[in-house]
């Protein structure tokens, strides 16, 4: 893949996502999280079919026989001759209980990369730090909670107190969110959603400034190809809790279960595309808003090679004579 391959694909790629979120955004707030997962995939997949490409998805929504399309290991796009081979990384409804539920922050997303740019995680937990530009290579896996926060603060030129870092609320949690707030920095626990929670600290103006906790492997890959794209970074561990857990490791070709794996490590490529749109309206990108003869999507469309980030507000009107645009 050459630097006119992936600005075509970083454009094919952003009708990908469009199709899923706008598919999703229609069963929002229904409490069925399952059917709007359901209808973002193959929103996705019929989409993907015809980009021009020679696709292999490397995470996706399961093992073959655990999902009937974007499993790992299926082959997408039209796969002409002479079309790029590249890897890719899905996740066509992160926040599926967002989108169930109404809440804030559920959007479709993948990411792409020249063959062997993704790194292949197993679906199990991670140990993740996210932080943007500023603190890149200033925070550390194994260091105290109080340690990186004082490295954040110093690097940002602010006080511990003035920080956010974004914590999935879970009960595993609870002694991080005790370390954060004895130090005095603030925190902003989520229910879902820590990979668009990733994209937020590498942007400034978000008011999020770390990521913290245990979430996805998966969603780890998905939020280093943004950091590729963002300069910001992302220091991960898998986290093994059962036999299984080693299975899935050792199927994806991964023998050292301690190796800390950083930005580089898992979107090492040297093309990488990062594409997501909203669902349902978040602190980066707005929802998908619909009117009488069509709909509204923000999207995020970035890349390495060339280097861009593009906020994209598209306008998807229905054909007739008498359609209105409405902004």
């Amino acid at each position: 893949m050459n630097a006119e391959m992936a600005k075509d694909l970083s454009l094919e790629f952003l009708r990908v996502t469009e199709a899923a979120a706008m598919a999703s955004a229609r069963t929002m707030g229904q409490g069925e999280r399952k059917f709007s997962d359901h209808v973002a995939v193959e929103a996705m997949r019929k989409v993907m079919d015809g980009v021009s490409m020679d696709g292999t998805i490397v995470i996706g929504e399961g093992e073959r026989d655990e999902a009937p399309m974007l499993y790992i290991g299926e082959k997408v796009g039209s796969r002409a001759e002479g079309s790029p081979q590249v890897d890719i990384a899905v996740d066509p409804l992160e926040g599926t209980n967002l989108c169930a539920t109404g809440s804030a922050n559920a959007i479709a997303v993948m990411a792409a990369a020249d063959h062997g740019g993704l790194l292949h995680a197993p679906d199990i937990y991670m140990d993740k730090i996210v932080v943007g530009p500023s603190s890149r290579g200033q925070v550390n896996l194994d260091a105290p909670v109080e340690e990186n926060l004082r490295a954040i603060a110093r690097c940002l030129d602010r006080d511990i107190k003035d920080l956010v870092v974004i914590v999935l609320d879970r009960p595993r949690h609870e002694k991080l969110i005790e370390d954060i707030r004895k130090v005095g920095a603030r925190i902003k626990l989520i229910t879902d959603g820590d990979l668009s929670a990733g994209i937020a600290a590498a942007v400034v103006g978000s008011g999020v400034h770390a990521v913290m906790g245990v979430g996805g492997a998966p969603e780890g890959v998905l939020t280093a190809a943004a950091m590729r794209c963002l300069n910001g970074e992302i220091v991960g561990r898998l986290r093994v809790l059962k036999k299984s857990d080693e299975d899935r490791m050792a199927k994806m070709g991964i023998s050292d279960p301690n190796r800390l794996y950083r930005t580089e490590d898992m979107a090492p490529g040297k093309h990488v595309i990062f594409a997501a749109t909203g669902v349902t309206a978040g602190d980066i990108l707005k929802g998908v808003r619909f009117f009488g003869d069509g709909a509204r999507t923000h999207s995020l469309v970035m890349s390495t090679v060339p280097r861009y980030v593009r906020f994209v507000d598209t306008i998807h009107v229905r054909e007739g004579q008498h359609v209105k645009v409405r902004f």
